[in-house]
């Protein structure tokens, strides 16, 4: 019989406890602090309706998954506008000026994020915001979630040589934090942040609440979870205060 994404989910969760003793935990901004996501997709399927873009069709869910969720602006020009770069870089940016008049006041947090706070601050870990957004939209979205003294470090992937799905971002944040990938674990929502994450050498879970699973799996988290209240989650941060005190009564 093959096995559900749910029981390989289950059986991965166990490898968190090789973290202990956990130095940070990395967050993405987009989709996994808040739901901020259909914000996004509203504001390009209006900007892409008023050029005719597809044909003067309307840009569905499935197509936003697929083309725009997790990527960086730079790249986005290159998809959008292939002979146009500076008609790419206006209309990107004046997208996400409506985003933030679309999100303003009206994001909320992801499910149990301030449950999960409470447990990284308990335990006296670093923590660092790792995005694609422009610093407007994460700063935008760190204060609407009540985050804006949580966070020891914001990385943006324009600052770095490549963003995501290349690996610097997270790179940089383990190097400002002044922390071990062996030791940190990464939130990320996307495709290509779970493949930055991955390919910085840490281990990624997977916030499987717009992005299709299947999708999200191949890109090889260590697990995928509904939201920060899920079961799995908190399971897996058991066995690491588990194997932390197993370590400290053994040296």
């Amino acid at each position: 019989m093959a096995t559900s994404i749910g029981e390989i989910s289950m059986e991965r969760s166990s490898t968190l406890a090789r973290l202990a003793p956990l130095q940070a935990v990395l967050f993405d901004i987009d989709g996994t602090l808040c739901d901020s996501d259909p914000f996004h997709y509203l504001a390009f399927r209006e900007m892409l309706l008023e050029i005719g873009y597809n044909g003067g069709v309307p840009v569905d869910e499935e197509w936003f998954v697929k083309t725009i969720s997790g990527k960086h602006n730079d790249d986005l020009v290159s998809v959008l506008f292939p002979n146009d770069h500076e008609r790419g870089v206006k209309f990107l940016d004046d997208k996400e000026a409506l985003f933030r008049r679309l999100a303003k006041e009206q994001l909320k947090p992801q499910n149990g994020l301030y449950k999960l706070r409470k447990w990284i601050e308990a335990h006296g870990l670093k923590r660092a915001a790792v995005t694609n957004a422009p610093r407007a939209n994460a700063e935008l979205c760190i204060n609407q979630v009540g985050l804006a003294d949580f966070f020891d470090a914001l990385i943006l992937g324009s600052d770095c040589k490549h963003a995501k799905p290349y690996p610097d971002p997270y790179l940089k944040a383990l190097e400002v934090l002044n922390v071990s990938k062996d030791h940190t674990f990464v939130f990320e929502d996307s495709v290509s942040g779970i493949k930055a994450g991955v390919a910085a050498g840490m281990s990624v879970i997977g916030l499987a609440n717009r992005n299709p699973s299947q999708l999200l799996m191949e890109a090889k988290p260590v697990f995928l979870i509904k939201d920060y209240e899920d079961p799995k989650l908190w399971a897996a941060l058991e066995e690491i205060d588990k194997m932390s005190a197993t370590r400290k009564t053994t040296t």
